[in-house]
Parts: C-alpha cells; structure tokens; sequence
C-alpha cells in the first residue's frame, strides 16, 4: 500500500490531466453563469460541448508541450507559472482562429465567456499547482534549496529520486550536461530539463538557483573554471557526491582541496603492490599527516608488517586505532640506544623516514631541538639502518631545503646531503622532496577553515606568496612508487604542479562558505625565514624518470667523513644558522626571494 501513493512521474501527470480536465468544464460554466448573472439561457448552451472541447484541448497540448504536467508540485515556481500563461495565451487564441473560421457550429455564443474563462482558468489551474508547494512549505521547518544538477548520469536520477522522497534539502530545477554528455542537452531525467553548459549563468538566474550538485568528474581546470562560473552567478554552495548507490551515499561540500588537488596521472598502484606487499616496514614519524598516510598505504598494500615510531603518544594512538597489528613505538628518532633496540627486534625491509619537525616559525624559534631532531634523528635512522642491513631507506624532503632561507629546510638539506652520500654498504637510501600536502597539520587551508568559520579575518603573511600543493593520499602514493624505482643515492622530487597564490586560496575558500561580503583577507608581512615561492630543484640538471611526475635532480656530492664531522660541530655549535650555512651554503637566512 506504501508504494501505491508513492509519486511518480505518471501519476503526477494523470492527476493534473484529470484535474485539468475538469477544472476546465468547471471555469467554462462558471464563465458562462457570470456572465448571464447565473441565469443561462438554453439556446447559449448549445455550443457549450464543442467550446469545451476546443479549449480544453487546446489547453492540454500546450500545457503538455511546456512540460507542465511533469512539474513537482512542490517545487512549483514562478517560470512554471509564466510556463501556464503562456500556455492559456496559445490555447485561447488558438480558440479564436478556430471560433472565426468554423463561426458558424459555435452561434450563438457569447465572446465575453472567453475573456472571463482564461482568467477563470489561470487562477483555478495554477492555483492547483501551486496549492501542494504552500501546503508542503507550511509544514516544513525549512525550505527546500532550487539546486543546479551538473553532469548526466545514472547519479542525477539518483539526486532527483532523493529530492522526491524528501531525503535532502535540495531540489533539483534543472541541468546541466557537461562536455562529455553535451547531446543530452534539451533531453529530460525524470521531468527535469537538461541544459547544455552554455545557458549556466541564464538558468541560474531565471530559476532562482541557490546551490549545486556535481555528480560528475571534472578535470582539475574545469572544474575550477566552473566553480568560478558558479560563484560569479552567486552560487556558493556546491555539493558534490562522494558515495552514492549505497545506503551510504551522501552529499559533500566541494572542498578546496578538490580544487588545488594535482592528481597525477602516471601512479602506478602494480609497482607499489609489489614494492610494499608482505614486506616489513619501519614508519618514523608515523602519526605526522606524512607518516600516518604512508602506513595506511602500506597497510592498504599489504605489508607483512608495521612498525610505527612516534615521540607523540596522542598521535601514535591514532594511527594505532586506524592500523591493526601494527607494533606502536613511542621514541623519539634521536634516541638511538633506544631506536637500535626497535631496529634489532623488528629487522625492517623498508624504512621510511618521515619523523621531523616541520613548521617554520616553531623551528626558527627552537633552534637546538629543530637540528637535534631533523639532523641527529635522520642521521640516527639513516645509520642504523646501514648496520642492520636493511634494504632500502627513504627520507622524506621538502621544497624549502632547496636554497634554504630557514633553519627548518637548512636542516632538511643537510639531511638530503647525508643520505646521498653516506657510505650505504648494501643499503639502497633515497631522498624524495615535495612541496605541501593539503590538510596537514599545521598548514594554511585548516587555518584559513578556523578563521573563516570565526568570521576572520583570513590572514595572509605576503599578497604575492605562493606554494605548491597535492593531496596527502597522492603524494604518499607517489613516494612509495619512487621507493620501488630507486636503486640507491638519488634525489627524487615529485612534480607538484603549479604552484598555488596563498592569497588567491584564501579568497577561494572564503567564496566557498559564501561569506565574500562577511570575511575580509589581512596581510601580516613575512615571518622570520618564510620564502614568498618555494623551490623543488637547485638548478635545472633533474634527470627524467619513466614517470612524468617523477624526476631525479644530481645529487650534490659532500665528502662523507667531512660532512660527518661537519655534523658535530652543528650539533655542538651555539650558532646553529652558521654552523648550518657552512654545511649549506646557499642557506640565506631572511632573505625573501
């Protein structure tokens, strides 16, 4: 019995053509009673049939041609209504041709009827219409949004399905068919008219649309160039559907890590199966945003075993709650005695190096510890791995170690150094340098959300400051994939893209909540050792790999003893930014470039 008054498309349209039809007869007779003041003389009642069935025809046709009958009641909207009296201009003129050539089989008939039927029927016929929409309303605690449906597949029919049931608070007054589905414009899904691309900025006006629902897959610059559109239209809130065809689906907010995301195309999920599949692997800094990804990626590639090390408790409790079996270690990386210990009793195939204190400010600040933890603790890792023979070692970099001008990427370069020339015996021990990963701790985008949703202002250090960015999951995918293809000493650096203008990112994320009138952008100048541009390469010498998002850059050669020996006075010296200079010498410290 449920599914029996459950609408569809059919029982919509044959509840309006019967209304339609009876209505009419209704406000034909009431014309006629109004205008002989209710007293209807027989001879006048006559034609009375054959008007009926003139106009009312001709009503249907053109209500039907306008789509009218497949109207959701409750989504009843002023282009609908202007959709019926268009239909009762054409239904009664063409009522009036007919009545001029075929005069005759209507006389005696009284032509002021016709003028006070249409207004009779516009009034009785929209208002039926319209009368569900102010019910619904009515009893809704709030109402639902006209939405803008982008894309053409089995998704959008998903959608239009939800918005029937009432299962979200969107309804869907139109569509939008994208490049790859461009014939599907002027075609209907479930009543809902498609159209082409180019009418965006039309439809969004004349259907009032308030939000919109991406159900398809947009290239990275498309979609960018859409949003744009969307928001230039005074569209903020975009949806996009992220699990659907479950019971599980769900609408999200499109993010601007959905925007700015590089997503290579060259990530070869075979390679880093059989690189990573029933080997043992030690993950330093494992509850980082670095370190926690790569162990659920090993994890997802199924490692024989993890061996998970963090100086954070809270942290390694996480990554310990989302990865079972894996052997939690709570050290820091500069306690070698301690970290020998790990080395012996797990005997690691893999070690990734991801353990380093990473955030600028906090660095310059703490001088001593930033270069006891990323120099000491990677040199700790790097050799202890050499003595207990594992295979292969891969110490996470980073753009600012290229012509550093802080001590966090001088420190991280001393590291490349090391790596790169450290006697590895039968150790294969790689460096991979990438630009930000979107959402990590401590970065600008989980920043500017804070700020944003206080009500600002988003602040910016420099108008002009840029960065590179790619997605945690695709980035820690990409070091695994060059792990698999290292044989020993190289410098990786992972293809970020194109680097992203902070200030433009604030003002995006600041469109997407839609508070562009509410939410201003401060600047407050560079902080001590910040860059206005990151690098990925000292000079233009990287080598090309078999991927395109991969390239090796020459690795600089440091006589070993010396660099070891430069070590120790770093470690000793009371001046860490000249000791650290004497190691790096392109290391310019506040020099913005």
């Amino acid at each position: 019995m449920k599914g029996l008054f459950r609408p569809t498309s059919l029982k919509r349209m044959v509840f309006f053509l019967i209304a339609d039809l009876i209505l009419s007869g209704v406000t034909l007779y009431l014309a006629y009673l109004l205008r002989f003041n209710f007293q209807i003389p027989e001879e006048f009642l006559d034609s009375f049939w054959l008007t009926y069935g003139v106009i009312t025809g001709a009503k249907v046709f053109f209500l039907f041609m306008l789509k009218n009958y497949f109207i959701i009641w409750r989504f009843f909207s002023f282009y609908d209504a202007r959709n019926i009296f268009k239909a009762h201009i054409l239904a009664y003129m063409f009522f009036i041709v007919i009545y001029l050539v075929f005069k005759e089989y209507f006389t005696p008939f009284p032509r002021s009827v016709i003028i006070i039927d249409f207004f009779l029927s516009l009034i009785f016929i929209g208002g039926l219409r319209g009368v569900k929409r102010f019910i619904t309303e009515g009893r809704r605690q709030y109402s639902m949004k006209p939405t803008l449906i982008i894309g053409v597949n089995s998704k959008t029919n998903t959608i239009i399905q939800s918005a029937l049931k009432e299962e979200i608070d969107y309804y869907p007054a139109a569509i939008i068919s994208t490049e790859e589905d461009e014939k599907m414009a002027d075609g209907y899904i479930n009543n809902v008219k498609v159209f082409d691309m180019s009418a965006l900025t039309t439809i969004i006006e004349k259907k009032n649309i308030s939000a919109a629902i991406l159900t398809e897959k947009l290239a990275q610059n498309e979609l960018k160039h859409l949003v744009d559109r969307l928001n230039k239209a005074g569209v903020t809130e975009i949806k996009q559907v992220k699990i659907l065809g479950s019971e599980h689906e769900k609408l999200e907010n499109l993010s601007i890590e959905d925007l700015l995301a590089r997503h290579p195309k060259d990530l070869d999920l075979d390679t880093i199966s059989s690189f990573v599949k029933d080997k043992s692997i030690l993950i330093t800094g494992a509850g980082g945003s670095i370190g926690s990804e790569i162990a659920r990626q090993c994890q997802k590639f199924e490692a024989s075993s993890l061996i998970l090390v963090d100086n954070s408790e809270y942290n390694l409790y996480q990554i310990g709650e989302q990865i079972e079996n894996a052997k939690l270690k709570l050290l820091s990386v500069t306690d070698k005695k301690n970290l020998e210990a790990v080395f012996k009793e797990a005997k690691p195939q893999i070690v990734i190096h991801a353990a380093a204190y990473k955030h600028v400010p906090i660095c310059e600040e703490n001088q001593e510890m930033a270069v006891l933890n990323n120099v000491l603790g990677s040199k700790n890792v790097i050799d202890l791995s050499i003595e207990n023979g594992v295979e292969k070692v891969v110490v996470i970099s980073t753009d600012k170690a290229v012509r550093p001008t802080n001590v966090m990427g001088a420190t991280k370069r001393v590291t490349e150094l090391y790596a790169n020339n450290v006697d590895a015996k039968g150790t294969e021990i790689v460096a991979v340098r990438f630009g930000n990963v979107l959402g990590s701790s401590g970065s600008v985008i989980p920043k500017f959300k804070q700020q944003i949703e206080a009500g600002g202002p988003v602040t910016v250090t420099h108008p002009d400051i840029t960065r590179y960015f790619m997605l945690i999951s695709e980035a820690c995918q990409l070091v695994l994939q060059t792990a698999a293809i290292a044989k020993g000493g190289e410098l990786f650096i992972l293809d970020m893209g194109e680097a992203v203008k902070i200030a433009e990112l604030a003002q995006q994320m600041i469109r997407l909540y839609g508070k562009e009138d509410e939410v201003e952008i401060a600047f407050t100048g560079l902080r001590p050792g910040e860059k206005l541009y990151e690098e990925l390469l000292l000079d233009e010498s990287e080598q090309e790999t078999q991927y395109s998002s991969i390239f090796i850059s020459k690795p600089t050669q440091y006589e070993i003893s010396k660099l070891t020996q430069d070590i120790e006075v770093l470690l000793e010296a009371e001046d860490k930014v000249k000791a650290l200079q004497k190691i790096v010498p392109e290391y310019i410290r506040n020099i913005h470039i």
